[in-house]
């Protein structure tokens, strides 16, 4: 077992969790913090990840998927709200399984493996309350994801969704807890009159080990709420994910396995990455 940090890796850990914008959840958590990166702050992440029996029940489509650079860029525009563009990625599937799915026929592969943008991310995030000795920080975010990758590819939905959740975060001793709750909801990519509206959630740790390195987990995912089958590919989804993060500088890196919770995600997976922050220009 681990010793609990001394008193210089603690007075550190909370100095970062309330000052430090590298101290909010992000890489290779995607449950997000309340807190804001922080005025005049850029935040970037960037790495990869892969994972194994990844489907995609639209085209039909199994297999090992690869996505990088996986970038996403945070600019904080006042002290407690932030905007965000994630997603920013190419991605690669080695198929292994091929099968009828509703959109199969307007497939343009050629060979045994396809390729695509991913679906850009643009949201923005606020902070509602700020945390207090007994109450947590609230906010709220509101994001769109963008129908960048393309049903030829057998990668994209082609259909838009939209999310708006809830985030609550609490320090406590040398432990930040996150909890994301809200709604998403996703345009049916078979029929231009319907829509499957969902709850997202999501719950994530990090613990301190030391004054740079912690350990972190998270539970994320979607739960239908429609009666009967659901569109395709828009019913019950989520993943675990477990990993380490240590920063150095304004310069944090990271490593997380990923396992997948029901038959729309992928087995298993690993990924790594950076996230790196810095003051951006001032307008004169």
């Amino acid at each position: 077992m681990h010793s609990r940090p001394g008193p210089r890796a603690l007075a550190a850990l909370l100095l970062a969790a309330v000052a430090a914008p590298a101290a909010a959840q992000q890489r290779p958590l995607v449950t997000e913090d309340p807190e804001s990166i922080g005025a005049g702050l850029v935040m970037i992440e960037g790495g990869f990840d892969y994972v194994r029996d990844q489907p995609y029940p639209l085209s039909g489509l199994r297999g090992r998927r690869w996505r990088a650079p996986t970038l996403g860029v945070s600019v904080g525009v006042s002290s407690i709200a932030e905007i965000q563009i994630d997603g920013i990625s190419w991605q690669r599937l080695d198929i292994r399984e091929r099968a009828a799915g509703p959109l199969s026929a307007l497939l343009k592969i050629a060979g045994d493996a396809t390729q695509d943008m991913d679906d850009f991310v643009v949201g923005a995030k606020v902070r509602l309350a700020p945390e207090s000795t007994l109450l947590p920080s609230v906010g709220l975010r509101f994001a769109t994801k963008l129908p960048n990758a393309g049903n030829e590819s057998g990668l994209g939905r082609d259909a838009f969704e939209f999310y708006n959740t809830v985030l609550v975060g609490k320090t406590i001793r040398s432990v930040r807890i996150v909890g994301n709750v809200g709604l998403g909801i996703l345009s049916d990519p078979t029929r231009g009159d319907r829509q499957n509206d969902l709850i997202v959630y999501g719950v994530s740790i990090a613990r301190a080990m030391s004054a740079g390195a912690e350990i972190v987990a998270e539970v994320t995912g979607r739960a239908n709420t429609r009666r009967g089958s659901p569109p395709p590919g828009t019913g019950d989804s989520g993943e675990i994910r477990a990993g380490v993060r240590y920063t150095f500088g304004p310069i944090r890196f990271d490593a997380a396995a990923i396992s997948g919770m029901t038959d729309l995600d992928a087995t298993a997976g690993v990924t790594a990455g950076f996230t790196w922050v810095f003051r951006g220009p001032v307008a004169p």
